[in-house]
């Protein structure tokens, strides 16, 4: 099942086939969970976000019209579903300490290295946090989901031109609030 492409899943869920729905969820639920928790900032808010746009993956299969990637289409569905969630709590408090990882160590690194990488990483996401939904879902989508500006503007249903503002704005802001944290841009 894993050499079928997406758009042939999305026919299969259309037409009923929940094993091209599980195949479709062990393909995507990790890339979705981790765009989802980098807008929402919140682990259960992302995985109830996951499931809605699975769901509605599963009952709008049949509108796919593959004007773009099916990727591009699921994100789409997962931004949207996010910024509605974001408005509903706009009155919160952000919980900083959510949504982040692990690093895996460099075997080549010896420990310091690889305490100093962590430490900057740790850095870079704080870095991230402090950028506004809009600047981090640009930079997510670029970066961590290798959207095309294209892509980016579909997801986010914006035009490519803003797309490409937000993200000059977006690196600029990154990389001042990197200066003020006292990162360079390179590794030890």
């Amino acid at each position: 099942m894993n050499a079928t492409s997406d758009e042939d899943l999305i026919k299969r869920i259309a037409a009923g086939d929940s094993l091209a729905m599980k195949s479709f969820y062990a393909r995507h639920h990790v890339r979705l969970y981790r765009f989802l928790v980098r807008m929402t900032r919140r682990e259960a808010t992302a995985e109830e976000l996951m499931n809605e746009v699975l769901l509605e993956v599963w009952r709008k299969a049949g509108g796919y019209e593959g004007r773009s990637s099916v990727t591009t289409w699921m994100l789409s569905i997962a931004h949207h579903k996010a910024i509605s969630q974001l408005r509903k709590r706009s009155e919160e408090a952000l919980d900083e300490e959510e949504g982040t990882g692990t690093e895996m160590p460099d075997d080549e690194d010896d420990p310091e290295v690889t305490l100093q990488k962590q430490n900057k990483s740790k850095v870079m996401r704080a870095c991230m946090e402090k950028l506004s939904v809009e600047h981090r879902t640009i930079l997510d989508l670029v970066y961590y989901h290798d959207k095309s500006v294209t892509e980016a503007s579909d997801v986010l249903g914006i035009p490519e031109n803003t797309v490409k503002t937000r993200m000059f704005y977006a690196r600029k802001r990154l990389a001042e609030l990197m200066r003020e944290a006292g990162l360079d841009r390179g590794w030890p």
